[in-house]
């Protein structure tokens, strides 16, 4: 804290308040209204104190260019997780909430150097094999899905009915999971961005996909698994079982969370009813209201001062990307440079090696979800809408709507795709449950 009488107060609710402790990002009062409790950490400079989960201590970048710095800075900072000092020493144990989503897997999220390089170019050369009209067609038949379970009623949540469901939907298929694998994926997955139960939700993860990896060794396919364990980077099974685990989980929240952030902001603001705007609002929300607001860990290799923190080796560091977009220094910046300029992407080494896919998900998913429920608009007030509580994410907890009843004609089954049916499942096992299962299911007829 500073004695300076200009320093603001913290936001209402914030235990920061004449305490002297560090600002927490775990509450429903930070998840109300994060932008406030940005403009609050920023008189603390470039860097403020944070905790992100109880007894979890971090330092959060919230300055733009000092973001920039970071995430361009190899040397300096790593990725590496096992170099977090504060569980290196036992101060945060492996039930900690955040554990999941910050601790160390053998992927190249939590690499540096050559082996970094390694990682990321077999999941580059991987992604690069699927075909754009594969992934609408596989996001269409999603998205016809899940709005065919609704279009009777006149009434979705956006959030829990459809932007939930749908990205798993189309990153299970893309990976040729069977039904029985691909919802214990899902389940999984939204647990430990949940950080609820999140360490048996780890296990159920890890486990689910190693299996999808014996499967594939068996009976290689026409997906990104198989494309992954043909490259020449010659993944190990625990490789390949982490790159898988990086993969769908950046398919599951950070996507969820673009659609979901999208549509609201397109049922809130008329300037995007003219239809074609679909793309500027999708970049606008990346801008604004990030699907991840805070996350990009780094660890100082050394004790060092960054941002005008002193640091020691092994301190955890993050970067705020609402934080970081919403900079008020970029405000003229902003209106003359690029219109994707933002941080939301990552940067630098580590900059997402699938935004291009994330961005076709998405249009695809608005897209269609627009053109069959045409005169869809928000069911509630909307500041009776509420966010989800965490310190990463940024996601509505509902997205209520009406529209006019109508039917759906169930859609011809799609071309073969053997393995994402479930049909490469191990004999005797029940395939047929679960959403994804259902989504099978229903493919078939």
């Amino acid at each position: 804290m500073t004695s300076d009488s200009t320093f603001p107060a913290p936001p209402p609710g914030c235990p920061a308040h004449d305490s002297g402790m560090r600002v927490p990002l775990y509450g429903p009062e930070y998840a109300a209204d994060p932008q406030a409790y940005y403009a609050y950490m920023r008189h603390y400079g470039q860097t403020a104190p944070v905790e992100i989960a109880p007894g979890v201590d971090a330092t959060l970048v919230t300055d733009h260019a000092t973001a920039l710095r970071l995430l361009q800075d190899s040397g300096n900072f790593r990725k590496d997780a096992r170099r977090w000092r504060d569980v290196a020493e036992g101060k945060i144990g492996p039930d900690s909430p955040v554990v999941p989503m910050l601790g160390y897997r053998p992927n190249a999220m939590f690499t540096d150097g050559a082996e970094h390089a390694r990682l990321r170019q077999a999941i580059t050369d991987s992604l690069a094999k699927v075909d754009s009209r594969r992934i609408s067609d596989m996001t269409k038949r999603a998205s016809d899905y899940l709005l065919a379970q609704v279009s009777a009623r006149g009434s979705i949540d956006l959030m829990n009915d459809y932007v939930k469901q749908l990205p798993l939907l189309v990153f299970n298929e893309l990976f040729g999971c069977p039904a029985d694998i691909g919802d214990r994926v899902v389940f999984g997955i939204s647990g430990v961005f949940e950080g609820v139960n999140a360490e048996k939700a780890n296990a159920v993860l890890g486990q689910a996909v190693f299996e999808l990896v014996a499967l594939k060794r068996a009976r290689p396919a026409d997906d990104v698994t198989s494309y992954l364990m043909r490259h020449e980077a010659r993944l190990t099974d625990e490789e390949l079982v982490h790159q898988l685990i990086l993969l769908l989980g950046a398919g599951a929240e950070p996507l969820r969370n673009l659609i979901g952030n999208t549509l609201h902001r397109l049922l809130l603001h008329d300037r995007y009813a003219d239809g074609g705007l679909i793309e500027e609002a999708i970049d606008d929300t990346l801008w604004e209201n990030p699907p991840m607001a805070n996350y990009a860990p780094h660890y100082p290799a050394i004790d060092l001062e960054f941002g005008g923190t002193k640091m020691r080796a092994g301190d955890l560091v993050l970067v705020s990307m609402t934080a970081a977009n919403t900079d008020p220094a970029l405000a003229t910046a902003r209106q003359t440079g690029g219109r994707r300029a933002h941080l939301s992407w990552s940067a630098g080494p580590h900059a997402c090696p699938s935004k291009e896919l994330a961005r076709l998900v998405t249009m695809v998913a608005i897209e269609n979800l627009l053109n069959r429920l045409h005169d869809i608009e928000l069911a509630v007030p909307e500041d009776s809408l509420t966010w989800r509580p965490g310190p990463f994410h940024r996601a509505l907890a509902a997205l209520p709507c009406r529209f006019t009843p109508q039917v759906m004609q169930r859609p011809a089954p799609p071309r073969a795709e053997k393995a994402a049916r479930g049909d490469n499942a191990p004999a005797g096992r029940k395939t047929e449950r679960g959403v994804w299962g259902s989504f099978l299911s229903w493919l078939k007829g």
